[in-house]
């Protein structure tokens, strides 16, 4: 039996996302925001048509001629199909108000640039990419469950020379000479209609904080980044530090079952749950379900879900 449309829409969605990071990622490549953005909306495109098949939205364009739907089509017959900013409007659609903005921003972009030649405007929308990946890697979870997750495919850029005193001037400038002035206006004109909170979502543009090291003892020799909590006298001067550490809550597996117990699936039990983990190879590290300490496993809440989505769908 072949795929359904839906999963074959999935995973040509996943392999552009994948792609759209490397060809970021890539040293080599001096039109990576530009290549990055028109990427990531086809990704984008997909994973909400797959989406929207699943719960079974109509995304195609029709006009309504009584009781029968006449489709929109190609010069050369292909039906078509809802375009990203379509999808992101529909009231059906899952995405908060940060992802959808930054996606929103990002088609504005793409509009600005896709007929001509634009100057590097890497620095200037660096962290709407980096929140745009982050987004996405979420929403897939969300939508389609921890299996699709492809977080390990999103990774960090390493670069090969350090910033200079004149990258770091460069950096904390305020000029946008460089930047075109019809993409600086446009920034500009999207912006002015955000308040405050919209601006400072995580998820309509993803900012970390830059530190150098200045390292003290040896064994901290090989710490390239580090991240800082909101307290530490070091984030005085930020506003809001968007990656900090949170120990994760951890579940005994008996402390599992009986909380799939006491929201009605009465059958769920040891067995079962041990049944499933096996089946979905759940205590491997790439999946990040659980973690061992000492000699007890514990699972991490994004098993629960997992636990709880196979008690709906086996009615437990």
């Amino acid at each position: 039996m072949g795929k359904s449309v839906a999963n074959e829409l999935l995973d040509k969605s996943k392999e552009a996302m994948i792609s759209a990071v490397q060809i970021y990622n890539n040293p080599l490549i001096r039109f990576k925001s530009e290549m990055f953005i028109i990427t990531a909306i086809i990704s984008w495109t997909y994973l909400m048509h797959a989406y929207y098949r699943r719960i079974g939205i109509e995304y195609r364009y029709y006009r309504q001629r009584g009781q029968r739907k006449k489709y929109d089509r190609t010069k050369n017959g292909a039906y078509k199909h809802w375009e990203l900013e379509r999808c992101i409007n529909e009231e059906f659609s899952p995405l908060d108000k940060g992802t959808a903005n930054n996606l929103r921003f990002l088609i504005g972009i793409r509009h600005e640039i896709e007929h001509q030649k634009t100057s590097s405007i890497d620095e200037y929308i660096g962290a709407k990419l980096q929140a745009c990946a982050l987004n996405y890697s979420r929403e897939l979870v969300k939508m389609f469950g921890e299996e699709h997750n492809i977080k390990d495919n999103l990774s960090l850029a390493i670069q090969f020379s350090p910033i200079s005193p004149e990258q770091e001037k460069l950096l904390r400038a305020d000029s946008e000479d460089g930047l075109p002035s019809n993409v600086r206006s446009f920034i500009t004109t999207f912006e002015s209609e955000l308040d405050d909170e919209e601006l400072k979502s995580s998820c309509y543009s993803y900012k970390l904080v830059y530190i150098p090291m200045q390292v003290n003892r040896a064994n901290q020799a090989d710490k390239a980044i580090e991240f800082i909590s909101p307290d530490n006298i070091n984030a005085k001067d930020v506003e809001r530090i968007l990656v900090k550490a949170v120990e994760k809550k951890k579940f005994l597996p008996s402390e599992i079952v009986k909380m799939m117990n006491d929201e009605g699936y009465s059958t769920f039990t040891m067995y079962y749950h041990t049944q499933l983990w096996h089946e979905k190879d759940a205590k491997n590290k790439k999946y990040n379900f659980g973690v061992q300490v000492a000699k007890q496993w514990y699972w991490y809440e994004n098993w629960v879900n997992v636990v709880r989505e196979h008690c709906q769908k086996n009615n437990f």
